[in-house]
Protein backbone atom coordinates (compact mmCIF):
# COMPACT_ATOMS: atom_id res chain seq x y z
CA UNK A 1 0.00 0.00 0.00
CA UNK A 2 1.17 3.51 -0.84
CA UNK A 3 0.18 6.90 0.55
CA UNK A 4 1.35 10.50 0.68
CA UNK A 5 2.15 12.29 3.94
CA UNK A 6 1.99 15.86 5.22
CA UNK A 7 5.79 16.18 5.17
CA UNK A 8 5.94 15.63 1.40
CA UNK A 9 6.82 11.93 1.21
CA UNK A 10 5.43 8.94 -0.67
CA UNK A 11 5.62 5.95 1.64
CA UNK A 12 5.08 2.23 1.18
CA UNK A 13 3.57 -0.19 3.71
CA UNK A 14 4.68 -3.78 3.20
CA UNK A 15 4.97 -6.69 5.64
CA UNK A 16 4.69 -4.37 8.62
CA UNK A 17 7.46 -2.08 7.38
CA UNK A 18 7.13 1.61 6.45
CA UNK A 19 9.50 2.79 3.75
CA UNK A 20 9.95 6.18 2.04
CA UNK A 21 10.16 5.74 -1.73
CA UNK A 22 10.04 9.35 -2.95
CA UNK A 23 10.04 12.97 -1.87
CA UNK A 24 9.49 15.77 -4.38
CA UNK A 25 10.60 18.73 -2.23
CA UNK A 26 13.18 19.63 0.38
CA UNK A 27 12.97 19.62 4.19
CA UNK A 28 12.62 20.44 6.97
CA UNK A 29 8.85 19.92 6.78
CA UNK A 30 7.29 20.75 10.13
CA UNK A 31 4.58 23.38 9.59
CA UNK A 32 2.04 24.35 6.94
CA UNK A 33 4.33 27.20 5.91
CA UNK A 34 6.90 24.60 4.80
CA UNK A 35 4.47 22.95 2.37
CA UNK A 36 5.43 24.90 -0.80
CA UNK A 37 9.07 23.85 -0.34
CA UNK A 38 8.43 20.31 0.88
CA UNK A 39 5.59 19.47 -1.50
CA UNK A 40 2.33 17.78 -0.55
CA UNK A 41 1.46 14.60 -2.51
CA UNK A 42 -2.31 14.16 -2.72
CA UNK A 43 -3.88 11.98 -5.43
CA UNK A 44 -2.04 8.71 -6.21
CA UNK A 45 -2.97 6.13 -8.87
CA UNK A 46 -1.30 2.97 -10.13
CA UNK A 47 -0.55 2.97 -13.87
CA UNK A 48 -0.51 0.07 -16.34
CA UNK A 49 3.22 -0.49 -15.77
CA UNK A 50 2.82 -0.58 -11.96
CA UNK A 51 4.31 2.88 -11.61
CA UNK A 52 2.57 5.51 -9.49
CA UNK A 53 1.08 8.65 -10.95
CA UNK A 54 1.04 11.37 -8.28
CA UNK A 55 -0.52 14.82 -8.02
CA UNK A 56 1.50 17.08 -5.73
CA UNK A 57 -0.37 20.18 -4.60
CA UNK A 58 2.65 22.45 -5.12
CA UNK A 59 4.95 20.65 -7.54
CA UNK A 60 2.65 19.21 -10.25
CA UNK A 61 2.23 15.75 -11.80
CA UNK A 62 4.82 13.00 -11.31
CA UNK A 63 5.43 9.40 -12.27
CA UNK A 64 7.20 7.33 -9.60
CA UNK A 65 8.74 3.90 -10.03
CA UNK A 66 8.46 2.52 -6.47
CA UNK A 67 10.73 -0.45 -7.18
CA UNK A 68 13.62 1.57 -8.64
CA UNK A 69 12.76 4.72 -6.65
CA UNK A 70 12.88 6.81 -9.78
CA UNK A 71 10.93 10.06 -9.99
CA UNK A 72 9.91 11.69 -13.26
CA UNK A 73 8.28 15.13 -13.45
CA UNK A 74 5.48 15.07 -16.02
CA UNK A 75 4.01 18.54 -15.60
CA UNK A 76 5.31 21.32 -13.38
CA UNK A 77 2.89 23.53 -11.47
CA UNK A 78 4.93 26.45 -12.75
CA UNK A 79 3.65 25.78 -16.27
CA UNK A 80 0.81 28.22 -17.09
CA UNK A 81 -2.26 26.52 -18.55
CA UNK A 82 -4.15 28.82 -20.90
CA UNK A 83 -2.52 31.80 -19.22
CA UNK A 84 -3.25 30.78 -15.63
CA UNK A 85 -0.99 29.15 -13.06
CA UNK A 86 -1.83 26.01 -11.13
CA UNK A 87 -1.77 26.82 -7.42
CA UNK A 88 -3.44 23.73 -5.97
CA UNK A 89 -3.03 20.49 -7.96
CA UNK A 90 -5.28 18.05 -6.15
CA UNK A 91 -6.42 14.66 -7.46
CA UNK A 92 -6.00 12.61 -10.64
CA UNK A 93 -7.42 9.61 -12.45
CA UNK A 94 -5.88 7.81 -15.43
CA UNK A 95 -7.04 5.73 -18.37
CA UNK A 96 -6.28 2.01 -18.39
CA UNK A 97 -3.63 2.44 -21.09
CA UNK A 98 -1.96 5.20 -19.08
CA UNK A 99 -2.11 7.74 -21.88
CA UNK A 100 -4.56 10.29 -20.44
CA UNK A 101 -4.38 11.80 -16.97
CA UNK A 102 -7.39 13.77 -15.81
CA UNK A 103 -6.68 16.00 -12.83
CA UNK A 104 -8.01 18.91 -10.81
CA UNK A 105 -6.42 22.24 -10.06
CA UNK A 106 -8.53 23.46 -7.15
CA UNK A 107 -7.60 27.12 -7.50
CA UNK A 108 -5.43 29.60 -9.38
CA UNK A 109 -5.37 31.85 -6.30
CA UNK A 110 -5.24 29.74 -3.15
CA UNK A 111 -2.69 27.06 -2.27
CA UNK A 112 -3.42 23.84 -0.38
CA UNK A 113 -2.23 25.33 2.91
CA UNK A 114 -5.00 27.93 2.52
CA UNK A 115 -7.75 25.44 1.65
CA UNK A 116 -10.10 26.88 4.27
CA UNK A 117 -9.82 30.33 2.69
CA UNK A 118 -10.63 28.78 -0.68
CA UNK A 119 -13.63 27.00 0.78
CA UNK A 120 -14.99 30.00 2.65
CA UNK A 121 -14.45 32.45 -0.20
CA UNK A 122 -16.22 30.17 -2.68
CA UNK A 123 -13.78 31.12 -5.43
CA UNK A 124 -14.80 29.75 -8.86
CA UNK A 125 -11.32 29.53 -10.36
CA UNK A 126 -10.89 25.75 -10.19
CA UNK A 127 -10.45 23.55 -13.27
CA UNK A 128 -10.62 19.99 -14.54
CA UNK A 129 -7.71 19.33 -16.90
CA UNK A 130 -6.38 16.62 -19.19
CA UNK A 131 -2.71 15.72 -19.67
CA UNK A 132 -1.66 13.52 -22.59
CA UNK A 133 1.43 11.50 -21.59
CA UNK A 134 2.42 10.99 -25.25
CA UNK A 135 2.00 14.47 -26.71
CA UNK A 136 2.71 16.25 -23.37
CA UNK A 137 -0.22 18.55 -24.15
CA UNK A 138 -2.59 19.92 -21.52
CA UNK A 139 -6.11 21.18 -22.08
CA UNK A 140 -8.87 22.54 -19.87
CA UNK A 141 -12.03 20.41 -19.82
CA UNK A 142 -14.09 22.34 -17.24
CA UNK A 143 -13.53 25.82 -15.84
CA UNK A 144 -15.11 28.07 -13.21
CA UNK A 145 -15.43 25.25 -10.68
CA UNK A 146 -15.69 25.96 -6.96
CA UNK A 147 -13.01 23.91 -5.21
CA UNK A 148 -12.84 20.94 -7.62
CA UNK A 149 -11.41 18.09 -5.60
CA UNK A 150 -11.57 14.32 -6.16
CA UNK A 151 -11.88 12.88 -9.67
CA UNK A 152 -12.82 9.40 -10.89
CA UNK A 153 -13.00 7.96 -14.40
CA UNK A 154 -16.01 5.70 -15.04
CA UNK A 155 -15.43 1.95 -15.60
CA UNK A 156 -16.29 2.39 -19.31
CA UNK A 157 -14.00 5.46 -19.46
CA UNK A 158 -16.77 7.50 -21.04
CA UNK A 159 -17.09 10.16 -18.33
CA UNK A 160 -15.26 11.69 -15.37
CA UNK A 161 -16.77 12.53 -12.00
CA UNK A 162 -15.38 15.58 -10.24
CA UNK A 163 -16.29 16.61 -6.68
CA UNK A 164 -17.08 20.32 -6.36
CA UNK A 165 -16.49 20.61 -2.64
CA UNK A 166 -17.78 24.11 -1.93
CA UNK A 167 -21.05 23.38 -3.73
CA UNK A 168 -21.63 19.97 -2.05
CA UNK A 169 -22.11 18.29 -5.42
CA UNK A 170 -20.45 16.05 -8.02
CA UNK A 171 -20.21 17.08 -11.67
CA UNK A 172 -19.94 14.70 -14.63
CA UNK A 173 -17.91 15.47 -17.76
CA UNK A 174 -18.19 13.22 -20.82
CA UNK A 175 -14.95 12.29 -22.59
CA UNK A 176 -16.42 9.95 -25.23
CA UNK A 177 -19.73 8.95 -26.82
CA UNK A 178 -22.59 11.11 -28.02
CA UNK A 179 -22.25 13.45 -25.03
CA UNK A 180 -18.50 14.01 -25.52
CA UNK A 181 -17.48 17.47 -24.33
CA UNK A 182 -20.72 17.95 -22.40
CA UNK A 183 -21.25 18.14 -18.66
CA UNK A 184 -24.09 17.69 -16.20
CA UNK A 185 -24.75 17.15 -12.50
CA UNK A 186 -24.19 13.60 -11.27
CA UNK A 187 -25.52 14.34 -7.77
CA UNK A 188 -26.16 17.56 -5.84
CA UNK A 189 -27.18 18.78 -2.40
CA UNK A 190 -25.01 16.16 -0.74
CA UNK A 191 -25.24 15.77 3.07
CA UNK A 192 -21.60 16.83 3.39
CA UNK A 193 -18.74 18.42 1.49
CA UNK A 194 -17.21 15.80 -0.86
CA UNK A 195 -13.49 15.19 -1.08
CA UNK A 196 -12.17 12.20 -3.04
CA UNK A 197 -14.16 9.75 -5.16
CA UNK A 198 -13.10 6.13 -5.67
CA UNK A 199 -14.75 3.08 -7.30
CA UNK A 200 -16.70 0.54 -5.26
CA UNK A 201 -16.84 -3.20 -5.97
CA UNK A 202 -20.58 -2.90 -6.61
CA UNK A 203 -19.94 -0.81 -9.73
CA UNK A 204 -20.69 2.48 -8.00
CA UNK A 205 -18.53 4.98 -6.15
CA UNK A 206 -17.30 5.74 -2.65
CA UNK A 207 -17.37 9.42 -1.68
CA UNK A 208 -15.77 10.63 1.54
CA UNK A 209 -16.72 13.77 3.42
CA UNK A 210 -14.62 15.33 6.15
CA UNK A 211 -17.54 17.45 7.30
CA UNK A 212 -21.31 17.29 7.07
CA UNK A 213 -24.14 19.73 6.47
CA UNK A 214 -26.50 19.24 9.41
CA UNK A 215 -30.14 18.83 8.39
CA UNK A 216 -32.03 19.43 10.53
CA UNK A 217 -29.64 21.46 12.60
CA UNK A 218 -27.08 24.21 12.21
CA UNK A 219 -24.28 24.04 9.65
CA UNK A 220 -21.69 26.74 10.28
CA UNK A 221 -20.21 26.36 6.81
CA UNK A 222 -23.59 26.72 5.10
CA UNK A 223 -24.38 29.68 7.36
CA UNK A 224 -21.14 31.48 6.51
CA UNK A 225 -21.40 30.74 2.78
CA UNK A 226 -24.27 33.24 2.56
CA UNK A 227 -22.58 35.92 4.72
CA UNK A 228 -19.30 37.08 3.12
CA UNK A 229 -18.90 40.01 5.51
CA UNK A 230 -18.91 37.71 8.54
CA UNK A 231 -16.44 35.36 6.82
CA UNK A 232 -13.98 38.18 6.17
CA UNK A 233 -14.26 39.32 9.79
CA UNK A 234 -13.64 35.79 11.12
CA UNK A 235 -10.46 35.30 9.09
CA UNK A 236 -9.12 38.69 10.09
CA UNK A 237 -9.53 37.75 13.76
CA UNK A 238 -8.68 34.04 13.78
CA UNK A 239 -6.19 31.67 12.15
CA UNK A 240 -7.26 28.64 10.09
CA UNK A 241 -6.31 26.34 12.95
CA UNK A 242 -8.55 28.24 15.35
CA UNK A 243 -11.48 28.19 12.91
CA UNK A 244 -11.05 24.42 12.41
CA UNK A 245 -11.67 23.90 16.14
CA UNK A 246 -15.24 25.06 15.59
CA UNK A 247 -15.85 22.69 12.67
CA UNK A 248 -17.56 19.45 13.80
CA UNK A 249 -15.39 16.32 13.56
CA UNK A 250 -18.21 14.35 11.93
CA UNK A 251 -16.85 12.00 9.23
CA UNK A 252 -19.12 10.53 6.58
CA UNK A 253 -18.58 8.02 3.77
CA UNK A 254 -21.25 7.47 1.11
CA UNK A 255 -21.59 4.70 -1.43
CA UNK A 256 -23.35 5.86 -4.58
CA UNK A 257 -24.67 3.72 -7.41
CA UNK A 258 -23.41 4.09 -10.98
CA UNK A 259 -26.28 6.55 -11.56
CA UNK A 260 -25.66 8.63 -8.42
CA UNK A 261 -28.34 7.09 -6.20
CA UNK A 262 -27.53 6.62 -2.50
CA UNK A 263 -26.74 3.02 -1.53
CA UNK A 264 -25.44 3.28 2.03
CA UNK A 265 -23.63 5.57 4.42
CA UNK A 266 -20.99 5.08 7.12
CA UNK A 267 -20.76 7.55 10.01
CA UNK A 268 -18.34 8.62 12.73
CA UNK A 269 -20.43 11.35 14.40
CA UNK A 270 -17.75 12.50 16.84
CA UNK A 271 -14.65 11.76 14.79
CA UNK A 272 -13.45 9.40 17.52
CA UNK A 273 -12.11 6.76 15.13
CA UNK A 274 -11.55 8.43 11.77
CA UNK A 275 -11.64 12.23 11.84
CA UNK A 276 -11.39 14.46 8.75
CA UNK A 277 -11.71 11.63 6.21
CA UNK A 278 -10.37 12.64 2.81
CA UNK A 279 -10.15 9.33 0.92
CA UNK A 280 -11.67 5.88 0.96
CA UNK A 281 -10.18 3.00 -1.02
CA UNK A 282 -11.78 -0.43 -1.29
CA UNK A 283 -9.61 -3.53 -1.55
CA UNK A 284 -10.20 -7.19 -0.78
CA UNK A 285 -13.29 -6.72 1.38
CA UNK A 286 -11.93 -3.75 3.33
CA UNK A 287 -12.13 0.03 3.19
CA UNK A 288 -8.91 1.95 3.77
CA UNK A 289 -9.55 5.45 5.09
CA UNK A 290 -7.14 8.35 4.73
CA UNK A 291 -7.28 11.76 6.41
CA UNK A 292 -5.84 15.18 5.65
CA UNK A 293 -5.24 15.83 9.37
CA UNK A 294 -5.03 12.54 11.30
CA UNK A 295 -1.56 10.91 11.52
CA UNK A 296 -2.80 7.40 10.76
CA UNK A 297 -4.78 5.25 8.32
CA UNK A 298 -7.87 3.19 9.19
CA UNK A 299 -9.04 -0.17 7.85
CA UNK A 300 -12.67 -1.20 8.04
CA UNK A 301 -13.97 -4.69 7.23
CA UNK A 302 -17.03 -4.46 5.00
CA UNK A 303 -18.20 -7.81 6.37
CA UNK A 304 -18.62 -6.25 9.81
CA UNK A 305 -21.17 -3.65 8.72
Amino acid sequence: MFTGTADGRIIKFENGEVDTIAQFGLGPCKTRDDEPTCGRPLGIRVGPNRTLFVADAYKGLFEVNPWKREVKLLLSSDTPIEGRKMSFVNDLTITRDGRKIYFTDSSSKWQRRDYLFLFMEGTDDGRLLEYDTETKQVKVLLDQLRFPNGVQLSPAEDFILVAETTMARIRRFYVSGLMKGGADLFVENLPGFPDNIRPSSSGGYWVCMANIRSNPGFSMLDFLSERPCIKRMIFKLFSQETVMKFVPRYSLVLELSDSGAFRRSLHDPDGQVAAYISEVHEHDGHLYLGSFRSPFLCRLSLKSI
